[in-house]
């Protein structure tokens, strides 16, 4: 049978060392570095001429998606020695992702002095402002303040259009913060030291785990908040009614005393 050759678009496209850093948008002094970093894997040699392929091209472009996102040229070469394969490398990208993702979806506000004066009144003094950006929620500009959290501002206006004076709010508010920073550790030791124990170790993951362990934190996310919601409105049912009922022995003792 005669030996069927593979059509041009079937074959895989080569690049030479010149061709390969324009194709990456990168200096061929770059890409060489990248090889004596042992970032990049080792060309096909044909004779004296290196012939680099797509393979080559998606690791490069990898490594430029890295350096944006803040990764060192060092922290890189672990995430590609820890790998067997690109695609490993790429699924630790994704566990990193999953990780890292952030838990808040809060927009900022941004306030005008005139708006403040009539949201807090003479309450808007320099110590609740103190308070304020010392808990991290604002950022004090020439015409006004901007807010980390709209929910949050939202709430604190709204506790005090009904009597709660801004600086009970602030002092509740940085309780608060205590508690839930509490909460936020338990939580991620529980995760650190019972799923992602395999990171931490020496050796390089098997394959596959990366993704697994991704799989794995994406459906543990949702349930630590899940969990701390019910337990909170757990923990309000009890102290209502434990404070509604105190309420009510003092007003019996009250009469019984008249």
């Amino acid at each position: 049978m005669d030996k069927v050759e593979a059509a041009p678009e079937d074959r895989q496209r080569e690049f030479r060392v010149e061709e390969l850093a324009e194709a990456a948008g990168i200096t061929t002094r770059t890409l060489r570095f990248y090889r004596e970093r042992k970032l990049l894997q080792p060309p096909r040699k044909e004779g004296r001429i290196a012939w680099y392929g797509e393979a080559h091209l998606s690791r490069l472009r990898m490594i430029a998606e890295l350096l944006e996102r803040g990764h060192t040229l060092g922290g890189i070469a672990e995430l590609i020695g820890a790998g067997e394969s690109g695609r490993d490398v790429a699924d630790l990208i994704g566990l990193e992702a999953a990780l890292v993702a952030p838990w808040s979806d809060e927009t900022a506000v941004h306030l005008d002095w005139d708006e403040l004066k009539a949201a807090f009144g003479d309450q808007l003094t320099e110590e609740n402002t103190v308070e304020s950006i010392d808990q991290g929620f604002i950022t004090v500009e020439d015409d006004g303040i901007t807010h980390v959290s709209r929910r949050l501002m939202d709430a604190t206006t709204a506790l005090v259009a009904e009597g709660v004076p801004l600086s009970v709010v602030l002092a509740a508010s940085r309780r608060t913060q205590e508690h839930v920073t509490a909460i936020a550790e338990i939580f991620t030791a529980l995760v650190r030291e019972h799923v992602l124990g395999a990171l931490s170790a020496d050796t390089p993951l098997p394959p596959g785990e990366a993704a697994r362990l991704t799989e794995q934190i994406l459906r543990i996310r949702p349930l630590a908040r899940t969990v701390t919601d019910a337990q909170f409105a757990l923990a309000m049912d009890r102290r209502v009614h434990a404070e509604y009922e105190a309420l009510l022995r003092q007003r019996l003792e009250h009469r019984e005393s008249d």
